[in-house]
This record gives C-alpha cells, structure tokens and sequence, in this order.
C-alpha cells in the first residue's frame, strides 16, 4: 500500500469536491493539503533521486563515499576497538568451535552511524529544504530502523566462513589484537568497495521510506489546516 500517494490522492479528492460544489472552504482544505502532501513527497523522493532543476537533489547516493568512510569508521573504532577485541579472545580463547560474536555487536553504540547520516544531509545543499520540513527531528523515525539494519549487516559479516577462520588462525599469535585489526580492516573495506552508490541509496532507501510517509501525511493535514484558516478569515 502506497501510503504516500493515497494521502495525494484524497486532498485532490477534496479539492475536486470542492470544485464541484463551488464551496470555497472545502477547495481550500483540498488544495492546502494538496500543496503539503506534494511538497513533502517532493522532498522524500529528493533524497534518494536527482531531481532535473533541483539543486541538492539525490543527497544520498551523491555523498556516498561519506557515507562509506563513516560505516568504516564507525566499524573499526567502535566494534573492533582493542578493548572488545580483547575481551572477545579471552571469552573465546580454548573454545575456538564457539566464535558467535553478535551479543558483541548488540552491545555497540551504533548512534554515531546514524549521526554521520543525519550529517551528511545537514552538511548537503538539501539541508535548506529539511529545516522547511522541521529540521532533523522529522528524521528521528528513521533512527532505530536504521541502526537494527546495520547492526544485522555486520552480524550477518562475522558469520562467514572467512571472517570466523580468521579469527580462530590468529588467537594464539604474537601481537594478535593489532594483527587482528589490519586484517579484519582489509575484510570491512574490501566488502564495502564491492558496494556501488545505487547499492546504498537501495539500502537506506528500503529502511527509511516507509517511515518518512508519515511525514507527507502530516504534511497535507497540516496544509489541509492551513487553508481552512485561510478560507475562514
């Protein structure tokens, strides 16, 4: 169900109905809502497409290798910290079959991930038009979705074959928490290259999307608002 353009679909129905019947009131409501529907559909779409004349637009896949740098980032120095690399080999040390890392990985504070996204748009030509809508805070449904997302990404990452080999072939050498973190960085940044732009913008695109439909909803109620006070004054 398409959430977005059934809320479009009944403001032009006021609006139409309002039309019809000569009632300015209720052409009013219509076309406010219309106009705030259309507008925050606009913007939504904005971020994840270019958009011919609009300036900013496609904001997500245009800082895509920000975005990259701030998941690496965020991966080595939060996760792969030497400290959880080394409360991880104690847990694991003896007991090489068992290598689950992801009660780990649930623990991590993956809020700077989220933070680096909410600033790549701030810092984009599209910030303009988020403040219009309300600032960051129309973002802040996209939050969770986004961080359990990444979070299931990185798991799904240390279950491979690979990964957990690698970790079992190191536990015993010299110098292991710093040989660790080399090899596991060329592991994070070899799978992150193999992503393309249109790969990212398809992953924020399905996590948020659903979310931000909320947001052209109460942009026609608003709107609809709006033209009642300007139809009644």
């Amino acid at each position: 169900m398409n959430i977005s353009l059934i809320t479009n679909i009944i403001s032009a129905s006021i609006a139409v109905v309002g039309y019809i019947t000569a009632s300015p009131v209720i052409l009013s409501i219509g076309l406010f809502a219309l106009s705030g529907g259309l507008t925050n559909w606009l913007a939504v779409h904005m971020l994840f497409e270019k958009v011919p004349g609009f300036y900013g637009s496609g904001v997500i896949e245009a800082k895509f290798d920000q975005f990259i740098s701030s998941i690496e980032s965020l991966i080595m120095t939060e996760f792969f910290s030497k400290k959880n690399i080394d409360k991880f080999l104690s847990d694991a040390k003896g007991n090489a079959a068992h290598l689950e890392i992801a009660p780990v990985i649930e623990k991590v504070n993956f809020e700077p991930a989220y933070d680096a996204l909410v600033n790549s748009i701030k810092e984009s030509s599209f910030a303009g038009m988020l403040d219009m809508l309300g600032g960051t805070a129309v973002l802040e449904p996209l939050k969770q979705p986004y961080i359990n997302k990444l979070k299931q990404s990185i798991i799904d990452i240390s279950r491979t074959d690979g990964f957990n080999q690698l970790l079992k072939d190191n536990l015993e050498q010299p110098a292991v928490v710093d040989e660790l973190r080399n090899k596991v960085a060329v592991i994070v940044r070899q799978r992150l290259n193999e992503m393309t732009p249109a790969m990212v913008k398809t992953i924020v695109e399905r996590m948020i999307k659903e979310h931000l439909a909320w947001l052209i909803i109460w942009g026609a109620v608003v709107g609809g608002l709006f033209g009642l006070v300007a139809a009644l004054i």
